[in-house]
């Protein structure tokens, strides 16, 4: 049966503990002197020195680097087509990265046009769209958050702007064929565009502008999702953003 454990609990376990360590001592004392209260005082004694010792210990430890590491927050931007699989790879490793006890904040194309239903899909739009969301995403790596973004971002220009914006930009293009975007589209929306149904659509009637030289490439057509993550958290540990 599974639980999660209440601080309160795990308090009361402590305190537990350190009682029965206590009286140990105490019964260990009195059983080679048998005097009760040299035996009292000394366990007295030892919970008031070792309390002591465990802060100088604990002092001592924050003092000393090896083994400890501070995290540098990064930005983990994934670009791509439409039902590429940009959003379900960027939420295996979301998930991963908070697994690890990384700040991370979690930025989706589709959420975040909920919030704003007013941004258009013309060229400029897009561009003010994405500069938009990558200086939030700037905002929260200068305060040790990890940020994980999955936009179309179709122009080279505004994934630029954002790589600028930001210290430690990792791009990740899901370069993934359009012919198999459009075979996993749930929602229909190639065929509406095709049809002419919906304009400015990216891949049909909306150029798509491939990074040139982006930190990883994923093709999503030949590994399934969870490989997919495992490169992307391979590649974070050699870069030395995780361990």
């Amino acid at each position: 049966m599974a639980f999660i454990e209440s601080h309160r609990r795990s308090i009361l376990k402590a305190f537990s503990w350190r009682l029965w360590a206590t009286l140990t001592t105490i019964a260990l004392v009195f059983l080679f002197t048998g005097r009760l209260k040299i035996a009292a005082a000394i366990g007295g004694l030892e919970v008031v020195l070792k309390l002591l010792l465990y802060f100088l210990h604990e002092r001592a430890w924050n003092k000393i680097h090896y083994g400890k590491r501070e995290i540098t927050p990064f930005v983990l931007w994934f670009t791509g087509l439409p039902s590429s699989g940009k959003s379900t790879i960027a939420d295996g490793v979301g998930k991963r990265l908070a697994s690890l006890g990384l700040k991370v904040e979690r930025l989706d194309g589709d959420k975040v046009r909920e919030i704003f239903p007013k941004t258009g899909f013309s060229r400029d739009d897009r561009n003010l769209h994405i500069r938009r969301i990558g200086y939030l995403c700037s905002i929260l790596e200068k305060n040790g958050i990890c940020s994980i973004a999955s936009f179309v971002s179709p122009y080279k220009e505004s994934r630029n702007f954002v790589r600028d914006l930001t210290k430690n930009f990792i791009e990740i293009y899901v370069a993934t064929p359009v012919e198999e975007c459009e075979r996993r589209d749930v929602k229909g929306l190639y065929k509406k565009a095709r049809s002419g149904e919906i304009r400015q659509f990216t891949g049909i009637d909306d150029p798509y502008e491939a990074p040139e030289n982006p930190e990883l490439i994923i093709h999503t057509q030949n590994e399934p999702v969870h490989a997919s993550a495992d490169r992307v958290m391979a590649y974070l540990k050699q870069q030395k953003y995780i361990m």
